[in-house]
């Protein structure tokens, strides 16, 4: 499926104009998180979901509208009404949803995004999505409490709301690292939400931002939503073998940069590896040790490690388990296991840095083929990234949807 950035920014440079939909807020168990976006064009195209099928006939009607009109709406969608189950969340679920029309006038903004991500760097956009009033949740704030999707900004200004608070909407500021494109309006609310938002930046996660409308922190009136273009993830698989054919595929297809990682040229090749990013030629705790020099991975990094050879797993494991990488897991027997774990505790690693390992590596799934295999691997990846237990929801209790 294209990617829904790419897909508005190569309708804009062509001059076509799309509504963009994004969700701002979510409460409960709401199926997708913030930034999750869905683009509506003018000939009906739609690329990407704000909630998995849940409200996605209901926003597309709002989405033409806000494209024939060109004014944003700021929308709710929950169970709180009879509707529910034709328009609503009948998993329990709220989502506040941003609508707007993108059009060729947002093509410089587009392009600074789309530049960053070229080079790998990460983006920002700050997007105005309320002015005064705007869905809240239920027993919070003073906005509406219930999913009647009116318009965003309407209702009574106050304070510096002489300033128009409709002419505020869908207004950005797009970062880049290197340069700011765009106004929110005001001077001193772009310098308040460029500090904020480099912040948000720098973790690689979104979030929404209030402010006066000069740019208060202690003030209220404006919601900007932050949307963050961070680089990918990465993941590294050590060993060119058919079951690091599977995890590189299956690591692809959950987001991550995929380099695969083997000291025998025969075997590691792009031929063998398409879905991968890179694949290297080089002994494994070498490349490891450089990458982790060059400050080329971070605490989101994810390392499969599975040779099962000593003479590779050893200095390779010794070296990742030293460093705060997101998940390092090995593939191999149990007798290989405790084979190796002995060896490592010889190499000085401690108790803490041992129980990091995954190995045997993946999650008890039953199965056998390296497709199987790179299920169980990803599902433990997914778990120990969420906090997740591995366990079937239908043997727990409490929300399916974890906060994010």
């Amino acid at each position: 499926m294209p990617d829904v950035f790419d897909e508005v920014h190569r309708r804009c440079r062509d001059g076509e104009a799309v509504a963009l939909a994004t969700v701002v807020a979510t409460w409960h168990s709401a199926p997708q998180p913030p930034g999750a976006a869905m683009m509506v064009a003018t000939d009906g195209t739609v690329v990407g979901s704000v909630s998995g099928g849940c409200v996605e006939a209901d926003l597309y009607e709002r989405a033409r509208r806000v494209l024939d009109t060109g004014q944003p709406e700021l929308c709710r969608y929950g169970i709180s009404d009879d509707d529910a189950y034709t328009v609503g969340l009948t998993c329990g679920g709220i989502l506040d949803v941003f609508v707007e029309r993108v059009d060729a006038g947002t093509v410089p903004e587009l392009d600074a995004v789309a530049a960053a991500r070229r080079a790998g760097r990460p983006a920002a956009i700050v997007t105005c999505v309320a002015a005064d009033a705007g869905p809240r949740p239920a027993g919070v704030g003073d906005g509406p409490s219930a999913a009647d999707g009116a318009p965003a900004g309407a209702g009574t200004s106050t304070g510096a709301g002489s300033t128009d608070p409709a002419r505020r909407l869908g207004r950005r500021l797009v970062m880049t690292g290197e340069r700011t494109v765009g106004s929110l309006g005001d001077d001193r609310l772009d310098a308040a939400a460029r500090a904020d938002a480099l912040g948000l930046l720098a973790a690689g996660r979104g979030g929404m931002l209030r402010y006066g409308y000069h740019g208060q922190r202690r003030g209220g009136g404006l919601g900007l939503f932050v949307t963050v273009y961070a680089t990918p993830p990465r993941m590294i698989v050590f060993g060119a073998i058919d079951f690091a054919a599977a995890v590189a595929r299956i690591g692809a297809f959950l987001g991550y940069r995929v380099t695969v990682c083997d000291a025998r040229p025969v075997f590691a090749t792009a031929r063998r590896f398409p879905e991968a990013d890179e694949v290297v030629v080089q002994w494994p705790h070498r490349y490891l040790r450089a990458e982790l020099s060059a400050d080329r991975l971070d605490e989101r990094t994810v390392v499969c490690v599975l040779t099962h050879d000593p003479k590779f797993d050893v200095p390779l494991l010794e070296l990742a388990l030293r460093h705060r990488l997101a998940y390092v897991g090995a593939m191999g027997s149990r007798r290989t296991h405790d084979e190796r774990h002995k060896l490592l505790s010889e190499a000085g690693l401690g108790a803490s840095q041992l129980a990091r390992l995954a190995s045997p590596i993946g999650l008890d799934l039953g199965g056998r083929t390296p497709e199987e295999t790179a299920v169980s691997v990803a599902a433990q990846i997914v778990a120990a990234r969420w906090g997740g237990s591995g366990q079937p929801l239908a043997a727990l209790d409490g929300p399916i949807h974890r906060p994010g």
